[in-house]
């Protein structure tokens, strides 16, 4: 199967399949009960599109997400990440899959609170091994990006609600991945400051081309992106 497919007949315009789930189910064995949480779901993201999965609590969001970002197994059915299959191989294997083409922000920042917003920002570029001084160019840059120009050696404890959760997005888009997944990433927010990290979302993916998943319970966020998708009784349904 190819990993283009049309996005726009009318434009004429291909993108690339950068994420894609395949018949994906989750089944989870309670004593003698058997609790199928996902069912064979299908789903295709195309380069730059932003999609929002929106759900009842308990319905498998955040379930569905840690499978998308290999940081769970599903009980049947695949993960291609720009055609890679993110559940194929190693565990060594996944996580450099995982950090050259995701991105990852939840709702509580998990910032490192010993270390500058600089610092955060780098830690996957650390892990790839870089020359020190090319990963923190790159992580100024990309926190000025955000507009933290000002904040690169505070640490999370002098930082704002809004202002960490603006590291913790530096620290996804820092390995210019194909995707970002979120986790509900304005539900600690205030409605002022979510306001101002939906829009901050909206102009780095225009910026940057990077496709994005979000998973949320605010309705205002998920209006804002292309496509809406609710989890219902283990089915995705397009709405």
């Amino acid at each position: 199967m190819s990993n283009t497919d049309q996005l726009s007949p009318s434009a004429g315009v291909t993108k690339e399949v950068v994420l894609e789930a395949r018949l994906v189910s989750k089944v989870y064995n309670d004593a003698d009960h058997e609790v199928k949480v996902l069912s064979d779901l299908d789903f295709k993201l195309h380069q730059g599109e932003q999609l929002a999965i929106i759900g009842s609590s308990g319905s498998g969001k955040s379930t569905l997400l840690n499978i998308l970002g290999g940081l769970d197994e599903p009980s049947s059915g695949d993960v291609l990440v720009s055609g890679q299959d993110l559940h194929d191989g190693n565990e060594a294997q996944r996580a450099k899959v995982r950090n050259a083409s995701l991105g990852f922000v939840y709702q509580f920042h998990h910032l490192l609170p010993e270390f500058t917003a600089l610092e955060n920002a780098a830690m996957p570029l650390l892990m790839r091994d870089m020359p020190l001084d090319e990963v923190k160019s790159l992580a100024e840059e990309v926190l000025v990006s955000v507009g933290l120009s000002h904040r690169l050696s505070h640490k999370p404890a002098q930082l704002s609600g809004g202002e960490r959760q603006r590291v913790a997005i530096a620290r996804a888009l820092i390995g210019k991945p194909a995707v970002v997944l979120m986790d509900e990433p304005t539900g600690n927010l205030d409605r002022g400051t979510a306001e101002s990290v939906q829009v901050l979302i909206d102009s780095l993916n225009q910026e940057y081309g990077i496709a994005f998943v979000l998973v949320t319970h605010d309705p205002e966020l998920a209006k804002r992106t292309g496509r809406v998708l609710e989890l219902i009784d283990g089915k995705l349904v397009e709405r």
